[in-house]
């Protein structure tokens, strides 16, 4: 009797359910299409008629990192998949998610001349949101994307040490008062990456990362890039 793999292992897009020949990513090509895709700023993430590596934007805010990758606009059905993996504990849509970002990654390279990071630091929860969530959803990604670059994730670098309320509906100045010494940072003397990632989900202001990435600079990384899931 011959079994029938294919009956044991159906791959189904994880937004429509139609049939995968492969389920490495879990989306048709059908649905990646429907995900919105744009030009934007290389510096803030901010969209622009073509790609340019800053803008006015960014120069007037003033981020402490250098580059900015993103997958695309926070609309569905990029963010309804985001507030799945992050807020009804379908962290299995880890893999997808991560595929999306690193194929991001590449077209920057691609069109920015982006340089690969020499590790990858996810964006912390505070140990007792985490402990709610059940996981943190950067740390997910930042593992995969890592493994298939060959770098390492640093996990434990950057510690969120204030628990702060949610940054949802917050101004950025709001934000900014918010996440005041809400982190630290955990380098040895033996840290000697000078080109780092900081993975995030969805990216606002960019207040948070901005607190992250100027502990980083004080601490002496040389290039920090920010790689974010969807820009609001």
């Amino acid at each position: 009797m011959r079994l029938n793999f294919n009956a044991f292992f159906r791959f189904s897009c994880v937004l429509c359910q139609s049939s995968l020949k492969q389920g490495a990513n879990g989306l048709c090509s059908t649905c990646r299409r429907k995900i919105q895709y744009y030009s934007y700023c290389a510096g803030c993430g901010m969209p622009l008629p073509y790609i340019a590596l800053h803008c006015g934007y960014c120069r007037q805010n003033k981020f402490i990192w250098d580059r900015m990758v993103v997958i695309g606009r926070y609309n569905p059905p990029l963010s309804y998949l985001i507030h799945r993996f992050k807020f009804q504990k379908q962290f299995w849509l880890d893999r997808t998610l991560a595929s999306l970002m690193l194929l991001a990654v590449y077209e920057a390279r691609r069109t920015q001349g982006l340089s690969f990071p020499q590790a990858i630091i996810p964006v912390p929860l505070h140990h007792f949101r985490q402990w709610q969530r059940g996981y943190n959803q950067a740390d997910l990604l930042a593992k995969i994307i890592a493994r298939w670059l060959e770098i390492p994730c640093l996990s434990h670098i950057v510690k969120r040490v204030k628990h702060t309320p949610t940054q949802r509906g917050l101004t950025a100045t709001a934000r900014r008062k918010n996440l005041k010494n809400a982190f630290e940072i955990e380098l040895s003397a033996s840290f000697h990456y000078q080109r780092v990632a900081l993975l995030d989900d969805v990216i606002t202001t960019g207040s948070t990362l901005n607190e992250i990435a100027k502990l980083l600079r004080q601490s002496g990384v040389k290039e920090i890039q920010v790689w974010g899931l969807a820009r609001v």
